[in-house]
């Protein structure tokens, strides 16, 4: 199987770019230099409109910690229903609790909204919990609502992270697929992919 290609995006002309460089799904993000909040409503329709391939959505409502409030929270779900209104394919979110576990009820309760129209990534707050293997299996209870995690293993750089990426991989028996990131690059993307042997890579610079 040939593996899917993610880039992560915060301008349309970056998206328009590596959809002709080859990726085949583009991550929509603003502020890539806060590592991706929600994009903007027009951003998100700009896209739709002039990308062949799909777009997932990042639904994150400031930069810093995974730690939301309820207001927070409350911002995410409606973003969630402005994606699935506007036929956004995917949307990618996450959430930690403020003992820096995942926070399952509520990325559940968001992915439950996201669905069933939409797939669901829970992206990198995962590389920050104690045990992102522990993580992984929580989140594998319920493969029903989540579709891809996105994770470096765990580690800055996806080289670092590659033998828990490896354990996720082997863990997931196609539940949920594991999506590898950190520091990919299209010179690197094949021999980290052959180790890894994970059905998808992201990264800024992977096309």
């Amino acid at each position: 199987m040939k593996a899917e290609i993610e880039v992560c995006v915060d301008t349309l002309e970056a998206a328009l770019q590596a959809q002709a460089d080859g990726a085949t799904r583009i991550e929509l993000c603003g502020r890539l230099d806060l590592d991706g909040l929600t994009p903007d409503e027009d951003f998100i329709q700009q896209a739709l409109q002039e990308l062949a391939i799909p777009i997932h959505v990042m639904i994150r409502p400031r930069g810093g910690d995974f730690v939301y409030t309820a207001e927070e929270l409350g911002q995410m779900e409606l973003e969630i229903a402005y994606c699935k209104a506007q036929g956004v394919p995917g949307v990618v979110l996450g959430a930690l609790t403020s003992s820096g576990e995942l926070d399952l009820e509520n990325i559940l309760k968001l992915a439950t909204l996201a669905k069933p129209e939409m797939l669901v990534v829970v992206h990198k707050c995962i590389d920050y919990t104690p045990d992102p293997v522990a993580a992984f299996e929580h989140l594998l209870a319920h493969h029903n609502l989540i579709d891809y995690v996105l994770t470096s293993g765990g580690k800055p750089t996806a080289r670092e992270g590659l033998p828990v990426l490896r354990q996720m991989v082997a863990l997931s028996k196609g539940r949920i697929k594991v999506m590898a990131a950190g520091k990919i690059t299209k010179e690197n993307l094949e021999a980290l992919a052959a180790e890894i042997g994970g059905p998808a890579y992201h990264g800024r610079l992977i096309v």
